[in-house]
């Protein structure tokens, strides 16, 4: 048995923040996740390169890697060097123009999305949902058995997502998993910084075979 590294990764929603978007995002950048995942898709292109300058202004002041998410044209223009992309972006999106990324990441729904991702150039890949959340309300969760099969179909790192919490972070890594993606517990809870130490509390005290 071996101590799971676990990666702690912050997906965005600003509509779930009760307080300024860029205040939240610096508590956040302060905490030092292992990355920030600028999801917005409801922006333009305009409205997202504008908001993305200054969440990965906020990234670099605090050494956390921000990673943008759908907007290639947006993620070019700043010069990012991550970019996350759904799967049918992915599919749709030249690959001369994605060689100038230092890494991608692709959201998955199976294994065969998985494995698809992984041929399309995919460096990591994010896997959910693998608990019941509000933001998937009404849809039956995947579980860690699903997550599981994708962890071993796969030699990429895979990131659980889906109604992640510091009371379930320990069997989600035990599942094979690389890490997670939280979205409402960084948007909405009370106190960041003790929300973030639960989390790499728990996820120390995972282990795997």
């Amino acid at each position: 048995m071996i101590i799971c590294m676990c990666k702690i990764i912050c997906v965005t929603n600003r509509k779930l923040c009760d307080e300024d978007f860029l205040v939240r995002i610096g508590k956040i950048a302060e905490s030092q996740p292992d990355a920030i995942i600028l999801r917005e898709k409801d922006l333009s292109a305009e409205e997202y390169t504008v908001l993305a300058e200054k969440v990965m202004k906020i990234c670099d002041e605090h050494n956390v890697r921000c990673i943008l998410h759908s907007f290639v044209d947006s993620a070019i223009e700043l010069n990012a060097e991550y970019i996350h992309l759904p799967l049918n972006i992915l599919r749709e999106t030249d690959k001369k123009i994605l060689s100038g990324f230092k890494k991608i990441g692709s959201s998955c729904h199976s294994v065969g999305d998985a494995k698809e991702a992984l041929s399309l150039g995919a460096g990591y890949i994010t896997a959910g949902h693998i608990y019941e959340t509000d933001c998937k309300k009404g849809l039956v969760p995947r579980g860690t058995a699903f997550l599981k099969s994708v962890c071993e179909s796969v030699d990429i790192p895979v990131y659980a997502i889906g109604g992640i919490s510091p009371q379930n972070i320990k069997n989600t890594l035990n599942a094979g998993a690389d890490g997670v993606c939280i979205m409402s517990g960084f948007m909405n809870c009370d106190d960041v910084s003790e929300y973030m130490k639960s989390l790499r509390k728990e996820s120390e005290n995972a282990r795997q075979k």
